[in-house]
């Protein structure tokens, strides 16, 4: 069931309803949430509505007995609460490249081996709900909060806007909201609807389009392309994958903004950044924030000497691009970005060891720094949308020796592209002014407004609706 459909639609509205007519009889109220989680989810396999179940009990399980134990077997058990989330993550998402890699290092050392490759449906959202309840155990563990009821804790996990592709909702950041019923007159309702049509225009009209006109067939046969519209399908993908992740993050907040709920930003302009660590200030802020405190500080953080500190940001990015998928291009993706936070670390060190001033920030330097900063993440994206290594190679290959005209770069091609990077350097106070003005039209207009953009949208997309993303991680 995807946002941009008539299903959604149909279901969000029976959900609404349900949620602002239950929200005085608060046990109904998680029981129906529970339960329209649950169906929502079993829309995409219902089988896996047992994994989704599952997570929810053990999870709670060990939750409550790492809050009543203490010492040794508290720190036991924390652990085999990691253990037991990321043995089934792996499984579903890793086995079959754990498998295809140890074989194939046989082969090349002149051994052969028949193992065992079972094949493996990667349950939607699994990436994402691991991670939630990680923080959930970690948490109680760390002392933050006690668990929660059985009924609050399954809410969580399996809250629908947000359930297969983020943002990661830390169960700090949720639990408490749940603590008494919302108040349908503090919804902030101009904030949600703009968040809506926003992220269904990046969906439909950006990230879809760009994907059949040129991203698709330039990573699927990049032998058929020059190197300039290889060039523009990479800058093309840069753009789809932000605002179809972004777009999916937009709807999802704005969804639980109407429900009452606050999700954390997950996406700030990120294309704007003057560094990789501003990157990653500005990008699945959800997910690095997450990565920062559950692996990169636990693993030492920027205590210790300089050597650890920059293995513990490569081990970080190493381990959030196999998050991301089963293969050694998104490896090498995270090596990627690991490589170059080291690298500005070092620099800025060797800098201040030194007692060199900061380099003068001028308009001039923004905007080289930018176009750097924009082509590494450039490059890494070629390696993350490849899906293989050999594919990323014959990309890279193409874009230095493909010269020859370029009829499948259109201007609609460039126009979306322009529109997706340079909305980036939108203020955020011209969005509030915006989301202020609409915020001030009589109900009547706001719903007449929302109609013809909604038209708009519809109109300038394809013909049918891709699944996000991010659904596959």
């Amino acid at each position: 069931m995807l946002f941009p459909t008539v299903d959604f639609a149909i279901f969000f509205v029976v959900v609404l309803t349900a949620n602002w007519f239950l929200m005085p009889h608060q046990k109904a109220w998680r029981v129906v949430m529970l339960a329209a989680s649950f169906f929502f989810y079993g829309s995409w396999d219902y089988r896996f509505t047992a994994l989704l179940a599952g997570s929810i009990l053990i999870n709670q399980a060990f939750g409550v007995a790492i809050h009543r134990s203490a010492g040794r077997r508290r720190h036991r058990l924390v652990s085999g609460a990691v253990a037991a989330n990321l043995g089934i993550l792996g499984f579903f998402k890793y086995y079959g490249f754990m498998v295809t890699s140890v074989a194939n290092t046989l082969e090349a050392i002149g051994l052969q081996a028949s193992l065992p490759l079972l094949q493996v449906v990667l349950p939607v959202g699994i990436s994402f709900f691991t991670f939630q309840a990680l923080s959930y155990v970690i948490d109680i563990y760390r002392g933050k909060f006690e668990p929660v009821p059985l009924l609050d804790f399954g809410v969580y996990l399996s809250f629908f806007p947000q359930l297969v592709a983020g943002p990661i909702v830390r169960a700090g950041e949720f639990l408490p909201q749940l603590k008494k019923p919302r108040d349908p007159r503090r919804v902030d309702s101009s904030r949600a609807f703009y968040l809506i049509a926003v992220g269904l225009a990046k969906k439909v009209a950006i990230a879809d389009f760009l994907a059949t006109q040129i991203v698709d067939g330039v990573f699927t046969t990049p032998g058929q392309f020059s190197s300039l519209e290889v060039l523009i399908g990479i800058y093309g993908y840069a753009v789809q994958i932000y605002c179809d992740f972004s777009a999916y993050s937009d709807i999802a907040i704005g969804v639980a903004l109407l429900m009452g709920f606050s999700f954390p930003d997950n996406f700030n302009a990120p294309y704007t950044a003057l560094s990789i660590r501003d990157f990653w200030r500005r990008w699945h802020m959800t997910l690095s924030r997450w990565l920062r405190d559950y692996l990169y500080i636990p693993l030492g953080g920027s205590r210790g000497s300089r050597p650890s500190i920059y293995r513990n940001l490569m081990l970080t990015m190493l381990l959030g691009g196999l998050w991301h998928g089963a293969a050694w291009s998104f490896v090498l993706w995270g090596g990627l970005h690991g490589g170059w936070l080291a690298y500005e670390r070092w620099r800025d060190e060797r800098r201040q060891a030194r007692a060199l001033p900061a380099p003068l920030d001028t308009v001039g330097r923004r905007i080289i720094t930018r176009l750097i900063v924009f082509h590494l993440v450039c490059l890494g994206w070629v390696l993350f949308r490849a899906g293989s290594l050999a594919v990323a190679g014959d990309v890279l290959t193409r874009l230095v020796t493909g010269w020859g005209p370029a009829p499948a770069v259109t201007p609609a091609i460039l126009l979306a592209i322009l529109v997706g990077i340079g909305s980036q350097y939108v203020s955020r106070g011209a969005v509030v002014r915006v989301q202020a003005a609409f915020s001030r039209l009589a109900p009547a207009l706001q719903g007449v407004t929302l109609a013809f953009a909604l038209a708009a949208i519809d109109g300038l997309g394809q013909e049918g609706v891709a699944a996000f993303i991010y659904f596959q991680f």
